[in-house]
């Protein structure tokens, strides 16, 4: 049997990894090590490369208008606002001030506060305010698991075709791939096969911090079989 392509990503070949991307600046890295301060609960703030990734794609897409559900500390919505093109917005929901004060310092320092719109309140709620005509370019969806299929829902009509949505934690540690997960598991594994089922998009999981989703809308409507 052909041996699959897989490398073990130890804590040496992380670092080798990410010293060899896009490594944050002053400004990430104080924001990062604030947020690892609060202790258990920091680890829902995304991974650097992750946040590499995330700049990359809203570049890659050309991104006028972004819309993240679940800013925490405000690391990702750093991120994608430091890929928007000229003039764009990212709208980032969240339902907490306090992670969200911490955050809107950081994107002060960092000169993107302008191009941030944060919306706090239930994301569902902010979600079915925006018009089916917005136009997203990218959507970024990483907070509660048992709202993912319903904020997957909300975005594709509002995304444009070609735009992408990003889901993180679609690992969520390993548990998602076990047929009796339970909890969060498996609300995430029931997301998984949501995605994959949505013949309205084009999908791809990544094995990338917990796990991403990259998904993509497709331009036309697909063809049906006679």
């Amino acid at each position: 049997m052909k041996r699959v392509k897989n490398v073990e990503l130890t804590g040496e070949l992380r670092r080798y990894m990410i010293e060899h991307g896009a490594v944050p600046d002053a400004v990430g890295h104080e924001l990062i090590a604030r947020t690892h301060a609060l202790g258990e609960i920091a680890e829902m703030q995304i991974p650097p490369e992750q946040g590499s990734l995330l700049t990359l794609l809203t570049q890659l897409v050309d991104a006028r208008l972004v819309v993240e559900v679940g800013t925490f500390t405000g690391y990702s919505t750093l991120c994608l606002a430091r890929g928007m093109a000229p003039g764009g917005r990212v709208i980032t929901c969240d339902v907490s001030s306090e992670w969200t004060d911490m955050a809107r310092e950081a994107w002060q320092r960092a000169g993107v506060s302008d191009r941030i719109d944060l919306r706090l309140g239930p994301a569902a709620q902010t979600l079915m305010s925006l018009p089916h005509e917005s136009g997203v370019d990218l959507a970024f969806i990483d907070a509660d698991k048992i709202g993912y299929i319903d904020y997957w829902e909300q975005l594709v009509p509002r995304l444009r075709p070609g735009g992408l949505i990003v889901a993180d934690n679609v690992f969520y540690g390993g548990a998602a791939a076990d047929p009796e997960a339970k909890g969060n598991a498996a609300a995430i594994r029931a997301f998984n096969d949501h995605v994959t089922a949505d013949a309205r998009v084009e999908q791809v999981m990544l094995p990338i911090a917990d796990g991403v989703t990259l998904a993509r809308k497709i331009k036309t409507a697909p063809r049906r079989t006679p």
